[in-house]
């Protein structure tokens, strides 16, 4: 039960979604599922370890850039597109979230 193989059924810079999909499967009793989120950026703009970045600090505040995603077990997987799909939201996996223009 600890050592199952898991999938990612959704991967993508879209909170909305994430937390519709997450919530769904929860209430569709699905176990093992594993909703989380990580930044994109590896070194924040004024530095290593930096608490405050200035990037946050203009006018529209706060800039979303984490990405968002959704992991269910193996024998899981067509049962959770099922229930996605039924409920009108798309189940994307985006390979590259940070885009041709993000990187350095």
């Amino acid at each position: 039960m600890w050592f199952v193989k898991k999938v990612t059924v959704f991967k993508r810079k879209d909170k909305e979604t994430w937390q519709k999909i997450r919530d769904l499967l929860k209430s569709e009793g699905l176990k093992g599922v594993r909703a989380s989120h990580y930044p994109i950026d590896s070194l924040n703009a004024c530095g290593c370890g930096a608490k405050v970045d200035p990037r946050n600090f203009g006018a529209k505040g706060y800039i979303d850039r984490d990405v968002y995603f959704v992991d269910v077990k193996e024998e899981d997987l067509q049962r959770a597109k099922e229930i996605i799909s039924s409920h009108g939201l798309e189940a994307v996996v985006e390979d590259d979230v940070i885009g041709k223009l993000g990187r350095m």
